[in-house]
């Protein structure tokens, strides 16, 4: 057995992580399911980048060891102030059938142990005349070489139609539409929805999904699109397998495309869906070759999926406009808020004036400033779309322009990112729209005497239905719900009497 250090898992020592949007949706499959998947090395590295420190740890600790281990072994690394970490991150492995369930002896799944192996030390990765980790084409000097600049224009194109349409559509302005694909798949999310046949509009989860990163942002839409594989009967191990084989590939890899002829014709039919999301480039739809993008190179890393104007070398220009990283918060922000309501936006960026367009009346506009209004009129026209005050309120404190913040950290007293008298009057202007709730029910009258009205009253109580009630006209209000138990007790009452 090789010697290892004892794990010092304490709270203080390691930081708290988020686990990936990935891993509930992984952990909620069949052990066929995943045992499959893990017969693919590609599959299996990018599982384990998304895991956390500790879950790594424990998978490296187990992976060389050529028999099980025993539990009170392991247990021995771990110090008493990290026992409790370290059955979450053993109990995160079992729920992914990586490690087996055992209460005697630790073991990997041999599957994944075996292609966890391959992948590592570059062992073949072939299966049949499938490559886990692609297949690149062979050089032609007939095709024009891609570059890397050419892919990132590309995908943030893409990335930023959709962002743009979601945005801008029932805005009185015309964005460009993406694709119908796009536009079920951000129905089907959420994101956007049509009311009364009218043209789609953002929801309040679509508003929010534009706080998030774009990496949050593209794994949110992915996470749904697993979900429709099984009703577009695509094989899902085969959906999962290509999305972790694009993240495992090089970007720009020598200017060499790879090919599709090693990909199943389930992956095939996803580079149509993939194309629309920016994932990957193609000549032409036929095309037998393809090239990932940044967007789909960084899915299971840290790395930024999209280039910024502050990375050296990675400027994009696309109709001759210089776009940044757009909907979300960046490494600066742009946006002065004053307390006169009054808007500053340093940006020129179409995208993120477009989604100020949604909460600000839009006075100014100049090269690089745009310049607006918080109004009651703006505030509650984006309140009518489903964007809530606490939402207006976190996109202007994650876009704040750096002079805000630094004026916040010099001060000496705990003066708030935005001035206290706009955060108040947007929540006030947000409890003006709500003063009244409508809900569907019965009304209940005309009760022959007190005793009966009070004795209904409590019964519906119990219940938990009433939603109003009027001692001084015996009179109160139930729940739709609550209706059929509440006639029943009153025909019960009437006939025992």
């Amino acid at each position: 057995m090789p010697s290892v250090q004892a794990l010092s898992s304490t709270p203080s020592d390691v930081p708290e992580t988020v686990p990936h949007a990935l891993l509930p949706f992984l952990r909620s499959q069949s052990q066929n399911t995943l045992t499959r998947l893990y017969q693919r090395p590609s599959s299996c590295l990018s599982i384990l980048r998304l895991l956390g420190p500790l879950e790594r740890q424990l998978i490296m600790n187990l992976l060389w060891l050529e028999s099980a281990i025993p539990v009170s072994t392991m247990a021995a690394w771990v110090i008493p102030d990290g026992k409790k970490l370290y059955s979450e991150a053993l109990s995160v492995l079992v729920g992914l059938h990586i490690v087996q369930n055992s209460t005697v002896k630790l073991a990997l799944n041999p599957t994944l142990k075996s292609s966890l192996r391959q992948a590592i030390t570059g062992g073949q990765c072939h299966s049949g005349t499938t490559a886990s980790f692609g297949v690149p084409a062979e050089k032609d000097e007939k095709r024009q070489l891609i570059g890397i600049d050419t892919l990132d224009a590309y995908a943030l194109e893409r990335w930023e139609t959709i962002l743009h349409y979601m945005v801008s559509s029932g805005q009185d302005q015309l964005p460009t539409k993406p694709s119908q694909g796009v536009l079920y798949l951000l129905q089907r999310s959420g994101l956007m929805q049509s009311i009364n046949g009218s043209t789609l509009q953002i929801t309040s989860a679509g508003f929010q999904f534009l706080l998030h990163p774009p990496h949050d942002q593209l794994w949110s839409l992915l996470l749904q699109y697993l979900h429709m594989a099984e009703e577009r009967q695509m094989d899902l191990v085969e959906v999962l397998s290509f999305l972790f084989m694009l993240s495992t590939m090089e970007l720009g890899r020598a200017s060499i495309e790879y090919t599709t002829d090693s990909l199943s014709e389930t992956q095939k039919a996803m580079l149509e869906d993939l194309r629309d999301y920016g994932l990957i480039w193609q000549r032409k739809g036929s095309s037998k070759y393809f090239s990932p993008t940044r967007l789909a190179t960084t899915l299971t890393c840290q790395s930024p999926p999209l280039p910024t104007s502050t990375t050296p070398g990675t400027s994009v220009t696309t109709s001759s406009t210089e776009v940044a990283l757009s909907s979300t918060a960046g490494p600066q922000g742009f946006i002065i808020l004053e307390t006169n309501y009054r808007v500053y936006a340093y940006t020129n960026n179409p995208l993120q004036t477009a989604v100020l367009n949604l909460f600000v009346t839009m006075k100014y506009r100049f090269p690089n400033l745009v310049v607006g209004m918080l109004t009651r009129e703006s505030v509650r026209k984006a309140l009518s779309n489903g964007i809530t005050a606490d939402q207006i309120i976190s996109y202007l404190v994650a876009h704040a322009h750096p002079q805000m913040r630094k004026n916040v950290i010099s001060s000496s007293s705990l003066n708030p990112l935005l001035p206290v008298t706009v955060q108040d009057q947007i929540r006030l202007w947000e409890l003006e729209r709500n003063r009244l709730k409508s809900a569907e029910g019965f009304l209940y009258k005309d009760f022959a005497s007190q005793a009966d009205y009070e004795y209904v009253l409590a019964y519906a109580k119990q219940l938990g239905v009433v939603l109003w009630e009027s001692p001084a006209k015996r009179s109160f209000f139930g729940t739709l719900e609550g209706h059929a138990n509440i006639r029943w007790f009153i025909e019960r009452r009437s006939g025992a009497s």
